[in-house]
């Protein structure tokens, strides 16, 4: 028997994969499974030690190459912290100014490097390059989403919105033409990034984008200006209706939304998958929990900016600052307004993992008796949740 360690030369164990057995070099060692490849590593020395009770002695030889995934994330996606990683990279707005000639060398490179054309590259430059085309092309696709409509991009765009609503004394003409312009990116963002192995034909897109921004901006619009007008309640009861009304106001209509732009997956259903990636078929139950998690998704990305900016506002209008110069409210509002989006976002979207999982008991009755090449039973299908 043989204990294989991998460590470097100040002695730190990790764990590492065992390369196949049929491998006939120590210094280069290929395997191919999907996008997984063993390459050179080009910081530290990697060391194998193997222990063969027969000989009675360790072997020590040195080994050139580690594993290196990218066909999967950086980051563990079983784990919350590992999506959150990997959505602060997804959502990262410096991936905007990559030009389309950019985009292409990122794709080129990892195609190269999957087909072992290049040897000695730096790890974090393939990293960069799957980061680029993660957070660019749409993984049902593979073409590039619209470039305002990435995640990428969605504070840049929102913030336009949040510039708008935030102009003093806004007429109602006003209020009803941003709350337009925030449900109508709302919705493109929904569409972009929504799983596209249900199509939608332009009439049906043309009646979810009405349908969604009409019951939206009346949610929105109706909520804020109902409550001020309530009778028959006490002050201190209206003040926190007050207060709760923009974040209702703004996670009803973005649900409602979701589920507009979105409802075809429900209705149709979207691919399922198992294991190795082959196509199943199709399930409502996948299409359903997918839009369910985008919606609980955007709950989530609103609750702290409706929150915080305004408790950190109030704490800033009791400074001198403020009280001198009171012009600089509405700067710092947006700021933190900013600031809160950028931070909620891939905090929200990590919540659930984009490849989702469903166990077959809990999926229509063709998917519950499946079995697998080797005749054992499918436990589990995976779908492309969106964003």
């Amino acid at each position: 028997m043989i204990f294989h360690y991998v460590c470097c030369g100040l002695g730190h164990r990790t764990n590492h994969k065992k390369p196949p057995s049929n491998s006939t070099s120590q210094t280069r060692l290929s395997y191919k499974p999907h996008l997984e490849i063993w390459q050179p590593p080009l910081n530290l020395p990697v060391y194998a030690f193997s222990l063969n009770p027969h000989l009675g002695f360790p072997l020590l030889f040195l080994l050139t190459s580690i594993l290196f995934r990218l066909a999967k994330s950086r980051y563990d996606q079983s784990t919350y912290l590992g999506r959150l990683k990997h959505f602060v990279g997804l959502t990262n707005p410096s991936t905007l100014f990559v030009s389309r000639q950019g985009l292409e060398r990122a794709k080129e490179t990892i195609a190269n490097y999957n087909a072992g054309k290049l040897k000695d590259v730096n790890p974090e430059e393939l990293w960069r390059a799957k980061q680029i085309v993660d957070s660019t092309v749409h993984p049902d696709t593979g073409e590039p989403v619209f470039l305002p409509f990435r995640m990428s991009c969605f504070v840049p765009t929102n913030m336009v919105v949040v510039a708008g609503m935030l102009m003093p004394n806004p007429s109602m003409k006003s209020i009803i033409f941003w709350q337009w312009a925030n449900q109508s990116i709302n919705v493109a963002i929904n569409y972009a990034n929504a799983n596209k192995t249900t199509e939608m034909s332009i009439q049906e897109t043309s009646i979810a984008y009405v349908s969604a921004v009409t019951t939206s901006c009346l949610i929105a619009v109706g909520l804020t200006q109902s409550v001020p007008r309530l009778r028959g309640v006490s002050p201190a009861f209206k003040g926190l209706l007050m207060r709760l009304v923009p974040f209702v106001a703004v996670a009803a209509a973005g649900t409602v939304n979701v589920f507009l732009m979105r409802g075809k997956e429900i209705r149709d259903g979207i691919d399922v998958f198992d294991a190795d990636g082959n196509l199943v078929g199709k399930s409502k139950v996948a299409g359903k929990a997918a839009v369910t998690q985008v919606a609980i998704s955007r709950i989530l990305t609103n609750a702290p900016v409706m929150v915080i900016p305004p408790l950190l506002l109030a704490q800033f209008q009791k400074t001198r600052l403020l009280a001198r110069y009171p012009q600089l409210t509405l700067p710092i509002n947006f700021g933190l307004i900013g600031i809160s989006i950028m931070t909620a976002l891939p905090m929200a979207i990590a919540v659930f993992p984009q490849r989702g999982a469903l166990e077959t008991r809990m999926m229509e009755e063709r998917f519950r008796s499946m079995v697998d090449a080797h005749g054992r039973p499918v436990e589990a299908l995976y779908y492309n949740k969106g964003l």
